[in-house]
């Protein structure tokens, strides 16, 4: 079996304890996913995760719907610190000029992790952004985007973007996709973490 398997399986678990507990609106549990100077990016959002564990309060409390389904995940491990890799999917509904849409954006989270009094906790969580779609919810329903709005967004996250600019969030342009300099440097960040790096941030 593979060396530190036990602290795999509980970063793992953590992973999977995130993307339920949020979903489920579990705020208190969800708060236990992340050391106390955790950071959360997304779209919409880029902050600490106390601060997101607010938003995302109120949007669930509002009838926001973003919800998100799991994949295999990769752990790189190194003493008290790991990097999690975990495919994932984003499915967000909400109405695009008054049609209701699903958006699915395919991708991973990139998680920087850290062992401290004996608990596995996100330090760091950034998704990689793959590729996305949009599809009426009604198949008979007709929608028509605006093409230079669309443009504007990453082909990683596009429609997803679109969606989200639509119903009033301001969107981070430069997030990592699968290809390019942005997501290597990414890279570079999990491998100095790993390495002993003082922030989840440096190279």
């Amino acid at each position: 079996m593979q060396a530190g398997w036990e602290d795999r399986l509980a970063v793992v678990e953590t992973v999977n304890n995130w993307a339920l507990w949020r979903d489920a609106g579990d705020w208190e549990r969800f708060r236990t996913v992340w050391h106390e100077d955790g950071w959360m990016t997304a779209t919409w959002f880029q902050g600490p995760a106390e601060k997101f564990i607010e938003v995302s309060r109120n949007g669930f409390d509002k009838g926001v719907s973003i919800l998100h389904f799991l994949g295999g995940s990769s752990v790189d491990l190194k003493g008290e610190r790991a990097v999690a890799q975990t495919k994932m999917t984003i499915s967000q509904r909400a109405a695009v000029d008054g049609v209701v849409v699903d958006v699915v954006c395919t991708g991973r989270f990139f998680d920087f992790f850290a062992k401290r009094g004996g608990h596995w906790r996100i330090v760091r969580r950034q998704p990689i952004y793959e590729k996305d779609r949009m599809d009426p919810v009604d198949p008979a329903a007709r929608l028509a985007l605006d093409p230079e709005l669309l443009a504007r967004f990453p082909e990683g996250y596009r429609h997803l973007a679109y969606l989200q600019t639509r119903i009033g969030y301001t969107i981070k342009l430069d997030l990592p996709q699968l290809k390019g300099p942005v997501v290597e440097a990414l890279y570079a960040h999990g491998r100095a973490w790993l390495d002993g790096a003082s922030s989840a941030f440096a190279s």
